[in-house]
């Protein structure tokens, strides 16, 4: 991941969004706490790369995001993650990585990854 990669993040709740953008910041480098932006909406970590954590479990739609600022976000210097991304998907650029995660009935999860960035990436 590079500057202006983005991933947006889809899954219910304690389905394991959280976690994963605790271990992506670990990656980075970063060795500040994490936590869930629910209420913050927009959290900024420094690391190998800038991080930005944001959480659209909160917000009304696309022109809530937009007035947030997140556009300078998503299009700026680090990696943008997104959770609850499907609130907001019209916001979401062409190319973004697709992380859907699904808590299963056994307490395990099941993790799809899509998206030409992301894929990429891990090839």
């Amino acid at each position: 991941m590079g500057p202006g990669s983005v991933l947006a993040l889809r899954g219910g709740l304690a389905a394991g969004k959280t976690t994963l953008v605790k271990g992506i910041a670990l990656g980075m480098g970063i060795r500040e706490e994490v936590t869930s932006p629910s209420y913050t909406i927009i959290s900024e970590y420094s690391g190998r790369l800038p991080l930005y954590h944001m959480d659209a479990y909160r917000l009304d739609g696309d022109e809530d995001f937009a007035a947030l600022g997140a556009d300078e976000y998503l299009c700026g210097r680090g990696v943008s993650v997104v959770e609850w991304s499907e609130r907001v998907e019209a916001s979401i650029p062409a190319g973004a990585a697709i992380v859907s995660l699904e808590t299963r009935a056994d307490g395990s999860r099941s993790i799809r990854v899509q998206g030409t960035a992301l894929e990429e990436a891990l090839s």
